[in-house]
């Protein structure tokens, strides 16, 4: 069964993009620790970032750079966090959270309710600074 996130990129579930190319997919996360959190997901199903092939990994990372920039120009931030747990998902993604603080990248900390309509401004905003 796929999971949430290939259904994602499926067009089954919708999403925030932010950014995409034939082998990324990088989508505001819907329960965000800060605005502007954004999760990027290589679009194969892999349940385990380290399951990567060495290849894959590397084109994450190097796609990951690319939204971390975006992010780091579109919102107000000293700088952006990564972090990978993958227990939530069984698909592996990266978490890139804006920063002040070190207590911005608190996952016990309660979540960000935002509406659909700041989603899109701050999904548009981060595309729009994607290179």
């Amino acid at each position: 069964m796929a999971s949430i996130f290939s259904r994602i990129v499926q067009g089954e579930i919708p999403s925030y993009r932010v950014a995409e190319d034939d082998r990324h997919y990088a989508f505001l996360d819907i329960n965000p620790l800060a605005e502007g959190h954004t999760l990027v997901i290589p679009k194969r199903e892999v349940d385990y970032i380290f399951d990567l092939q060495p290849d894959e990994l590397a084109a994450l990372a190097q796609f990951v750079q690319r939204v971390s920039r975006a992010i780091d120009r579109a919102m107000p931030c000293k700088r952006v966090g990564v972090a990978v747990l993958g227990l939530e998902v069984p698909h592996a993604h990266i978490h890139l959270v804006p920063l002040n603080t070190e207590a911005d990248i608190d996952f016990q900390k309660p979540k960000l309710q935002l509406q659909p309509e700041r989603f899109a401004q701050i999904a548009q905003a981060i595309a729009s600074k994607f290179e």
